[in-house]
């Protein structure tokens, strides 16, 4: 099967995109990496009546560190955020989730932005971006709109962008703590499929080592990856002892309910979440000590 017919524009400044998007409505699409709207339109589950390929903006890419944020521009390659020196500085955990992305040939056409808007629940980026509570940013022709990563997501393949929005960059807050470690875990039928389940901490402490911040997220266990806040209250103004971690890691069980599917039962989801969570906590914890 082959894409129904569409029309297909290359602007190369955002305002040609946005001005493509107010006059088509629901009926354009958005290209960049095409990792997965490509193959849906080789379905015709979706069937655009026109293209918006954005890969010659050069506004949309490009990383920079703002102040206290990291900023990623949309269409930013995840290869070439996977190779930042910026990224592994400033947003360790980033880059650890970033390795963990599909294939390199997939890395190498898809975008950080992309891999947003797709939100797919077990994805590395979103589940970040929802872990270290990252803004995003988008635009339309009637102005730019911050979006809180916790607001974004709905479902996979279904968030807060409006039709004539486009994802203009993702900013992620740097933690200025005394020290930070970060751990990011998942488990997946083969090496570089999607992830079962997968897990990103981040741990930040003062200068006597005691946990001045906590974050824990867990992808692949609900419609969206979902932040868990009680990790936070059983670490924080702890020394991060074994026992710490390991009640940290059994309050996120309680706070999942997965369903089954083809690919895993909700039990087998809920005990690796577990798993993989105190592996990502004790990955952190190595990190701030070692």
């Amino acid at each position: 099967m082959k894409a129904a017919a569409f029309d297909y524009k290359r602007p190369d400044t955002l305002e040609a995109v946005l001005a493509e998007l107010a006059e088509v409505g629901d009926e354009g699409l958005i290209i960049a990496g095409g990792q997965t709207l490509v193959p849906l339109m080789a379905m015709r589950l979706v069937r655009p009546s026109l293209l918006i390929d954005i890969n010659h903006v050069s506004e949309l890419s490009g990383i920079k560190i703002d102040g206290d944020m990291l900023v990623i521009k949309a269409c930013t390659r995840q290869v070439l955020s996977e190779q930042s020196n910026d990224i592994s500085e400033a947003m360790p955990l980033l880059a650890k989730g970033l390795r963990h992305v599909g294939h390199t040939q997939t890395r190498n056409r898809g975008t950080v932005g992309g891999s947003l808007a797709n939100a797919d629940p077990s994805a590395e980026i979103p589940i970040v971006a929802q872990n270290l509570d990252a803004i995003l940013v988008s635009e339309s022709a009637k102005g730019e709109r911050n979006i809180d990563a916790s607001d974004f997501f709905f479902s996979a393949m279904d968030t807060a962008l409006e039709d004539d929005e486009c994802l203009k960059e993702v900013r992620f807050p740097i933690w200025r703590d005394q020290k930070v470690g970060t751990g990011f875990q998942e488990v997946s039928i083969r090496a570089s499929d999607y992830a079962i389940v997968a897990a990103a901490a981040q741990l930040g402490t003062d200068s006597k080592g005691i946990c001045s911040r906590a974050a824990v997220t867990v992808g692949g266990c609900a419609p969206v990856a979902k932040k868990i806040k009680a990790v936070s209250d059983v670490l924080v103004g702890s020394d991060l002892s074994d026992a710490a971690l390991k009640e940290a890691a059994h309050s996120v069980i309680g706070k999942l309910d997965p369903e089954s599917d083809v690919h895993a039962t909700a039990a087998y989801r809920k005990r690796v979440a577990g798993q993989i969570v105190k592996r990502s906590l004790f990955e952190a914890r190595a990190e701030v000590f070692g």
